[in-house]
């Protein structure tokens, strides 16, 4: 389907409109780890965690790029150094494992670790196995944010793997949907933007706010 720009006014927004078609009585009753893949997605599980009560943590990953070209990813690495490569991409620009390897670890020591320590304090992502566990974002461009996350996740045997985003392309619905359980999502596009389009406004979450909001699931 086609969307217009800016259908929904922030985060907030999107996740109060998401809430109308989730099951809000599942998701207590099961405890769901919502597992946000970005800070746009923790503002949105923060929403869900307050008003259901529930756990919120992030899950962080970085992008590999092409070489000299920093807007064509082709590979995404989490945290726990699962990761997913774009075959088809790499192929084309004739990229070599090799690269996308080094890449891969050199982003997971020099900025994913440094991320952990200073938004969890060094904590590690938990084990999620034999948990439900649903991973969260505000859109997606590639799908590989996501993909990522799900690979990351499926590899510690959960025992359900949900998928919430307000907005996603129709080929990415398509290429999660065999490896989840459920996907809830508000806007199904074909023709998708850039994931800033579809909220008027889309300022992050400070620093602060999500060390805050981390410090919290810790304690829990």
């Amino acid at each position: 389907m086609e969307c217009q720009k800016g259908i929904f006014s922030d985060r907030i927004d999107a996740a109060t409109q998401l809430l109308e078609f989730l099951p809000r009585e599942k998701m207590r009753s099961e405890a769901w780890h919502l597992i946000a893949l970005s800070f746009g997605g923790l503002e949105i599980a923060q929403q869900f965690a307050k008003r259901l009560h529930l756990q919120a943590d992030i899950l962080f990953s970085e992008p590999v790029y092409a070489p000299l070209n920093e807007e064509c990813e082709i590979a995404r690495v989490s945290e726990t150094e699962e990761m997913v490569i774009h075959e088809a991409l790499c192929q084309a620009f004739n990229i070599g494992l090799d690269f996308v390897y080094g890449e891969a670890h050199r982003k997971h020591e020099e900025q994913i670790l440094s991320a952990v320590y200073q938004y969890r304090k060094g904590r590690p992502f938990p084990s999620l196995q034999a948990e439900v566990v649903v991973l969260i974002d505000d859109g997606s461009e590639t799908g590989l944010k996501l993909l990522t996350g799900v690979k990351t996740i499926l590899a510690m045997k959960p025992k359900a793997v949900y998928v919430i985003a307000p907005i996603l392309p129709h080929e990415v619905l398509e290429s999660l949907d065999p490896l989840v359980d459920h996907i809830y999502y508000l806007h199904d596009v074909k023709d998708y933007l850039t994931t800033a389009a579809y909220y008027k406004n889309f300022k992050l979450l400070s620093s602060e706010s999500v060390e805050l909001i981390l410090g919290e699931s810790s304690e829990v």
